[in-house]
């Protein structure tokens, strides 16, 4: 199967670090097809940033090679009802994902993010997808998210200072990583936590290769059916949805 990996960001260090970690977990048939947006922020870190991120992110599906699935590397799941719209295959959010895994794990997780800001937004999809009874708390380590894809970076040592809190303060058995740039930090915490560190990328890479295997796809009724046909205008006229007869969809 083919997996295609979106960074809805610009910067393509980023992308290595998320393309290695989930190629580190898929199965040995499962292709892993990595993109950086070719629009939009080098660092997403609001709902500004996230906002346009969205024309990248919705290219970065249509244009080929089609894929089985498709994962939205971004701790904010930029887009990802607009992307489940348009993707036959299953779309997966690693906010979505990382919360889902951690439940399965452990009573309680706290999310250790990048910014203050961006806690907030972590926040949000908290509510949005349920887990007020699972997240104790969600942390902001003031970290900007470049800094994370910085050689010589204090942030490695800083994260896990906010992880050790989280353990003490919020009596949380489980930690979620908020942020895609920290992919390569969940063996590490793990290491030195003693409890489960969740990457939303790799958990949604084994979430796709299970639905996919499945043989399960978005459904196509009710809110998540193809956009409506119609035009559009101005510098988005090229994203009218198109036309699908009887609801046929493109093969991604």
């Amino acid at each position: 199967m083919k997996i295609k990996v979106i960074n809805p960001n610009t910067t393509a260090s980023m992308t290595d670090t998320i393309a290695a970690a989930a190629r580190a977990v898929a199965a040995p048939a499962t292709e892993i097809i990595a993109v950086t947006s070719r629009s939009g922020a080098v660092s997403i870190e609001g709902h500004y940033d996230e906002a346009m991120s969205i024309v990248g992110l919705v290219d970065a599906i249509n244009e080929k090679p089609a894929a089985d699935a498709y994962i939205i590397a971004c701790f904010g799941d930029p887009g990802l009802l607009a992307a489940r719209e348009i993707a036959a295959g299953p779309v997966i959010g690693i906010a979505e994902a990382a919360m889902h895994a951690a439940s399965f794990l452990a009573t309680g997780f706290s999310v250790v993010t990048t910014l203050e800001r961006t806690r907030i937004i972590a926040e949000h999809l908290v509510r949005n997808y349920g887990m007020e009874h699972h997240c104790r708390r969600v942390r902001a380590t003031d970290i900007p998210v470049l800094e994370l894809d910085k050689p010589g970076s204090n942030a490695r040592a800083m994260i896990l200072r906010e992880c050790e809190a989280a353990l003490s303060e919020d009596k949380s058995g489980a930690i979620v990583l908020g942020c895609a740039g920290m992919a390569d930090l969940n063996r590490f915490l793990e290491d030195k936590l003693g409890v489960p560190v969740i990457d939303g990328v790799t958990a949604a890479v084994k979430f796709a290769e299970a639905l996919v295997g499945l043989g399960l796809k978005t459904s196509k009724r009710g809110d998540l059916a193809y956009p409506l046909h119609k035009p559009y205008a101005g510098s988005l006229s090229a994203y009218a949805p198109p036309n699908r007869p009887n609801g046929l969809a493109n093969p991604g």
